[in-house]
C-alpha cells in the first residue's frame, strides 16, 4: 500500500514537472521570436503543442510596440532562470531514467527525485506566475477583457478537442 502511495507521489510530481518544463519551453520560445508580430503556427504545430503558448494570445492584443518591448524584456530576464530550472528537471528526470525497478537504491532515487521535482515545480510556478503578474500590469483594461475572452475561447477548444479525442 506504501509503495503505492510512493510511486502516485511519484507519478503526480514527475507529471507536474513535465508540465512546468511544457510551459518553460513555451516561454522559452517566445523569447526567441525576433519578429514584431509572430507568424501562425502551422497545423503541424498546433497538433504537436508549438503553438507559441501564452504569446500566441498577446500577440492578438493589438499590442503597442512599447508593450511589445517590454514584454520581450520581461521574458529575457526570466530566460536565464527559466532555463536553469528547465536544465535540473532534465537531470532529475535522467537521474530517475539511469536506474531500474530491481536497483536496491531504487526507492530512494524515486523518492529523492519526487522530492526535488516538488521543489523545481513549485519554482518553476513561481517564476511563471511573476513574469505573467509583470506582463498582466503592462497591458490596458480593453485588453485585459480581451485576453480573458481569449483564453476562455481556447479553453473551449481545448475542452472540445479532448472531448472528441478522449477514449475512456
Amino acid at each position: 500500500m506504501i509503495a503505492k502511495r510512493k510511486l502516485l507521489a511519484v507519478t503526480l510530481a514527475t507529471g507536474a514537472a513535465v508540465m512546468a518544463a511544457g510551459a518553460g519551453l513555451s516561454i522559452a520560445r517566445a523569447q526567441d521570436t525576433t519578429s514584431t508580430a509572430p507568424a501562425t503556427p502551422t497545423e503541424h504545430q498546433w497538433r504537436h503543442g508549438h503553438g507559441g503558448g501564452e504569446w500566441r494570445l498577446y500577440s492578438k492584443l493589438g499590442l503597442t510596440s512599447e508593450q511589445e518591448a517590454s514584454i520581450k524584456a520581461i521574458f529575457a530576464a526570466a530566460k536565464p532562470s527559466m532555463k536553469a530550472l528547465r536544465e535540473q528537471m532534465r537531470a532529475n528526470h535522467q537521474k530517475l531514467e539511469a536506474v531500474t525497478p530491481d536497483d536496491a537504491n531504487y526507492a530512494t532515487v524515486v523518492s529523492e527525485v519526487a522530492a526535488t521535482n516538488a521543489t523545481l515545480a513549485s519554482q518553476r510556478t513561481t517564476q511563471a506566475s511573476q513574469v505573467h503578474a509583470q506582463i498582466y500590469a503592462l497591458l490596458t483594461p480593453a485588453q485585459k477583457t480581451q485576453l480573458a475572452a481569449l483564453k476562455a475561447q481556447w479553453a473551449a477548444k481545448a475542452a472540445a478537442w479532448k472531448a472528441a479525442h478522449d477514449n475512456t
